[in-house]
């Protein structure tokens, strides 16, 4: 909880949340022009975790007093909720699609590494910070649910993130590994808070 440290963490996933969105520009330029505008918010999925977990670094560092607004407190235990919940998912998949597609022969480059340093970091770091949120269960849920109604919007409509043509012929079984990861990423966000709790 060093200042210091959250700082940093701030700036890092700060810009990383913008360069995810700048990497989704293309893909959201093709929705819009394709499909109905409300579609739009369904489509940068990393980015998007990574800036609830933005959030909640601002959260850490200014935290709200205990007088503090119901309405307040709740807005901030679904955002950490989020956080965790999005995080752990999309830091995961974004990691198994790349190695996937490395494994069935694609290209591989620097921007690939970077990927999954970066991916695997978001994962990491709202786990490790997970101890000093105030989400709780009901907040993990509607996270779940959230990232449920993502998923199904992704696969219903074609907006899921856009995959190498390598992955393209498994479709199938990447919309199910999707929906497991986000049953898995409920599992390990209650988890990590339960632990916090118990601690």
């Amino acid at each position: 909880m060093n200042r210091t440290i959250l700082w940093l963490l701030y700036i890092v996933n700060f810009l990383g949340t913008v360069y995810g969105y700048i990497w989704y520009w293309n893909q959201l330029v093709y929705t819009y022009e394709r499909f109905p505008s409300w579609l739009l918010v369904f489509v940068p999925d990393s980015p998007t975790a990574s800036l609830f977990f933005t959030l909640t670094l601002l959260y850490l560092l200014f935290p709200p007093p205990e007088s503090a607004s119901r309405f307040v407190q709740v807005t901030r235990m679904i955002i950490e909720g989020l956080a965790v919940a999005t995080s752990v998912k999309y830091g995961l998949w974004a990691v198994s699609m790349i190695v996937a597609t490395g494994a069935q022969g694609g290209e591989m480059n620097w921007q690939h590494g970077m990927l999954v340093f970066s991916h695997l970091g978001m994962a990491v770091e709202v786990l490790l910070y997970a101890r000093f949120m105030k989400a709780g269960f009901k907040a993990v849920v509607i996270a779940t649910a959230w990232l449920l109604l993502n998923d199904t919007i992704d696969y219903t409509f074609g907006v899921f993130p856009w995959l190498a043509d390598e992955l393209m012929d498994d479709l199938p079984q990447v919309r199910l590994f999707t929906y497991g990861l986000t049953i898995f990423s409920f599992i390990v966000g209650w988890l990590a808070l339960r632990a916090r709790k118990q601690a």
